[in-house]
């Protein structure tokens, strides 16, 4: 405790070596900082709470971590999309190799290996080859219309499966049609464990007291270490178990189209080709973890708003109506005639973040914003509350109603260059999601599919009066709404 003490009395001194203050903040406590400050649940609540105090900006304290929090799109713009070569550091967590996830593309720190990451992405996952797979997400959409049809109320499973069975597709050409195939349990598993295990009040308590990393998984109290030990376990199996199936499949000549059968064919022969592979291995494995949870979160908040606000629903399937004949199921070709159903979509990720805080960024240099003194590097942190980004009242009035008409103009049209499309809801700057494209084809396909077939309604009791529901959410990394909270009516015909 004395050793940390002293680190905190050094950087509080080392911080104004350019004689400027760090941005303003709430006051640290000795040792602790504002920890206890925090809303351990919904953090991005009391960050919020700090911008209408402190300003856009905000320094705080975690347990010794200096950490820098982002609430304005303007400042996040400003900083993490304009001085990106500053800003796109990627800060080593303690959580993330403690939980196998440290090879995926979001944790590299911004380096050599990062930039071979990227470029694979651009060449597997850029527009104009995301497109090639529109066949794919429709298909895969009408098969969960048909599941819906079926058995309604287990909509949240055949979300679930929609999304992986596309993932799965599209990164490794591998078809899958039940939640219950054992790669796609091993996914679950790992998604849910990295949920739970990764929150930035866990990695500052690890970075503060680094020695509860090496208590033995039996010590009373260390589920997180045993959590973590399964989740390096389910690691591996992601990482090797489906990439070993394209590479087995091009060798025999019997693969179907994917990324991975496209980056292996780009394999240039220069360089390591067990490396290259390695690179592979761990981007597809990026595609496959991040597609599984993020995506199923989205369109379970678009199901709640159909749902709480029937007005927005039925103008929705009345522009789907006049837009399609009777027996015609849409498909991509009319998606730039639906402009109020593209205002639903972004009006979604923008009302119900379903990632509130990005991944903490960080500077590979000093840097100064508006008079205030940024430190290089770690244990500094920057942080983009994209919960309080989406919920700016200057930007967007009344911001917890769910509005998609403030994403068109007023001849209806759906305003150019909005924010959301490929800004904050999918990262900053040169870090990004790089998926986002396949990410916003798989939201689109879903939502249009079905609206055009079902109606989503509150249920009723004995009496045959509306059931009120009071959305709630889970806590974590990516913030769902429960099965019971999303949808009390999910009947076909509009």
């Amino acid at each position: 405790m004395i050793a940390l003490g002293c680190m905190i009395c050094y950087r509080r001194s080392s911080r104004s070596r350019h004689g400027l203050p760090l941005p303003p903040g709430p006051k640290p406590l000795p040792l602790i900082g504002n920890i206890l400050d925090i809303d351990s649940e919904q953090p991005w609540l009391t960050y919020g709470a700090w911008r209408k105090k402190y300003g856009p900006i905000v320094y705080c304290q975690l347990l010794g971590q200096d950490v820098v929090i982002i609430n304005s799109s303007k400042v996040a713009r400003q900083l993490l999309d304009q001085r990106s070569s500053t800003y796109s550091g990627r800060p080593t967590t303690c959580t993330s190799k403690l939980f196998g996830i440290d090879f995926a593309t979001a944790f590299l720190p911004y380096g050599p290996q990062w930039r071979i990451h990227r470029r694979m992405f651009r060449q597997a996952m850029k527009l104009e080859t995301v497109e090639l797979y529109q066949n794919l997400y429709r298909s895969k959409a009408m098969k969960l219309i048909q599941s819906l049809l079926d058995s309604p109320d287990d909509f949240d499973s055949h979300i679930q499966l929609y999304i992986i069975s596309i993932t799965m597709a599209f990164t490794y050409g591998y078809e899958t049609d039940s939640l219950d195939a054992p790669l796609v349990k091993s996914l679950a598993e790992f998604v849910k464990l990295l949920n739970d295990g990764l929150p930035p009040e866990r990695n500052a308590m690890l970075t503060a007291f680094p020695f509860l990393a090496n208590i033995p998984s039996w010590f009373p109290g260390a589920t997180f270490k045993r959590d973590a030990l399964r989740s390096r376990e389910l690691s591996l199996r992601c990482l090797d178990g489906p990439f070993e199936y394209v590479r087995k499949s091009v060798e025999s000549g019997s693969f179907t189209k994917s990324m991975v059968s496209d980056l292996l064919d780009r394999l240039d022969g220069t360089g390591e080709r067990a490396s290259q592979e390695k690179a592979i291995k761990e981007c597809a494995a990026t595609v496959y973890i991040a597609g599984y949870d993020s995506s199923a979160a989205t369109l379970l908040a678009f199901l709640m708003a159909m749902m709480l606000y029937p007005e927005a629903q039925r103008r929705a399937q009345a522009e789907i109506d006049s837009v399609l004949a009777d027996d015609v199921l849409p498909d991509f070709s009319h998606r730039k005639s639906l402009p109020y159903v593209e205002a639903v979509l972004r009006e979604t990720m923008r009302w119900h973040s379903v990632a509130p805080l990005a991944l903490p960024h960080m500077t590979c240099c000093d840097d100064v914003f508006e008079g205030y003194f940024i430190p290089k590097g770690a244990p500094h942190d920057l942080i983009g509350d994209a919960w309080e980004i989406h919920h700016e009242e200057s930007e967007y009035p009344e911001p917890y109603v769910f509005n998609p008409d403030r994403h068109l103009s007023e001849d209806g049209t759906v305003i150019d260059g909005d924010p959301l499309t490929s800004r904050v809801a999918f990262g900053f700057g040169r870090r990004h999601c790089p998926g986002k494209w396949v990410a916003d084809s798989i939201l689109w396909m879903g939502i249009v599919s079905i609206l055009a077939v079902f109606r989503i309604d509150k249920g009723k009791d004995g009496t045959g009066r509306e059931i009120e529901v009071e959305p709630k959410f889970t806590a974590g990394v990516i913030r769902s709404a429960s099965k019971e909270d999303v949808v009390r009516s999910f009947e076909e015909g509009v």
